[in-house]
């Protein structure tokens, strides 16, 4: 083979060579620079990860100094972490209120136990043979009622064993109580929750339990705790000691309802006199079960404009209470505003209340929630209800306030 033929060939290898070569260096440097972000995305990562760790090492390290020092935020904080550490079945609702009163080192718990419905039915499991399939036999109606009794009462003292047992600076003297029940009154149909079961403990009467040994329902009994001899009868008792109703949010209440008169139009009233009113008639509708209603500062049709406080043991509790001024139909966003309103605030019950109508979507929504959607008829029967007389009229009304101020609403 001529010697320049096998130049050239040596020539194009060379070039392949070279060709390969910077491939294969870009890849390298390639490689290199990804390997390199990895590493420092890993230390950005780690350097976050670090500086997380460290503001929550910090953070409990004061919230421990402030438990220590007795700061009742703080208690309150380390009692909510105890009862959210407690392992129930998951069927079971774990949900509570915690009120500390620091002038006499109290606890108050009120603790969302299961409903019946939610405990399990089956006794027992077998295998028949001979068919091979299993054969489950289900608890009767006694042995299921005993059996809930039983777990309510469990219930109740674990959870005041538990704050007393971690209270490692006996930052508290004595623990109430109160169990309530969310479950359906089968004479109604409705969705009810009631306090079934109550109890006060002082750190005294803990100490000289042996708790390894008690029998729950007649440890409670002998505690002085209140309930029905049969709590899945669900029977109401009135809380031994109840949560305080104080909000920051509430303010004076001022009388609006004696200026009205059969002429006055509702639906052109001053916006904060309209839910001082809604305030002061639903007063006088809770007022013959011994229930209030507080006013919450203005809010310009935004969050809660009034709280009602019902002490019925079975329809009461915190009542969340919505006023809109409206000349036009109200729709669904604000009934959907209640209803997270209402889960928010932890309230039994939403009342949304209109001087004009709702829209077919919004009593769709409403259907099957705790909520009462009240129009402009049913504000007006309510107001007469009381002795107080009104009308409303929305067209006049939006002609006055489009005069007096054209983005009144």
């Amino acid at each position: 083979m001529p010697l320049e033929k096998h130049y050239t060939r040596f020539e194009f290898a060379k070039v392949a060579w070279k060709g390969k070569s910077e491939r294969i260096r870009l890849a390298n440097e390639a490689r290199i620079k990804a390997k390199d972000n990895e590493i420092a995305t890993y230390n950005a990562e780690k350097q976050a990860f670090e500086e997380a760790v460290a503001k929550r090492n910090a953070n409990i390290d004061e919230q421990r100094k402030r438990y220590l020092e007795g700061d009742i935020n703080a208690i309150h904080d380390y009692c909510d972490l105890v009862l959210s550490r407690s392992v129930y079945p998951d069927s079971f609702p774990k949900e509570w209120e915690i009120e500390c009163r620091a002038e006499s080192n109290t606890i108050i718990v009120d603790y969302k136990l299961p409903s019946i419905d939610q405990l399990p039915k089956t006794k027992e499991v077998k295998y028949v043979k001979a068919r091979d399939e299993f054969k489950e036999t289900q608890l009767s109606q006694t042995e299921l009622n005993a059996l809930y009794d039983d777990v309510l009462y469990q219930v109740c003292l674990r959870t005041v064993f538990e704050l007393f047992r971690s209270d490692a600076v006996c930052a508290i003297d004595a623990i109430g109580f109160n169990g309530m029940v969310t479950a359906i009154d089968r004479s109604t149909g409705q969705t009810v929750t009631a306090c079934v079961l109550s109890i006060h403990v002082s750190r005294t009467e803990f100490a000289k339990l042996n708790w390894w040994q008690i029998e729950p329902r007649i440890c409670f009994r002998s505690l002085k705790g209140i309930g029905s001899s049969k709590l899945h009868s669900m029977t109401p008792v009135a809380p031994i000691l109840q949560m305080s109703r104080q909000d920051g949010r509430f303010i004076p209440a001022r009388a609006v309802a004696d200026s009205l008169d059969s002429s006055f139009n509702l639906a052109a009233m001053d916006w904060e006199d309209f839910e001082h009113l809604i305030r002061e008639v639903f007063e006088a509708e809770f007022k013959s079960s011994g229930g209030e209603v507080k006013v919450t500062q203005a809010s310009r049709d935004g969050g809660v404009d009034a709280v009602a406080f019902d002490p019925d043991p079975i329809r009461g509790g915190k009542i969340v209470i919505q006023a809109k001024r409206y000349t036009n139909t109200v729709g669904v966003s604000a009934v959907r505003d209640l209803y997270g309103t209402l889960m928010n605030e932890g309230a039994t019950k939403g009342i949304l209340v209109t001087t004009s109508d709702f829209g077919p979507d919004a009593f769709e929504f409403a259907k099957g929630k705790p909520l009462t959607l009240m129009n402009g008829g049913n504000l007006l029967f309510l107001l007469e209800k009381h002795g107080h007389r009104a009308k409303i009229d929305l067209k006049e009304a939006k002609q006055m306030l489009a005069e007096q101020q054209p983005n009144n609403e």
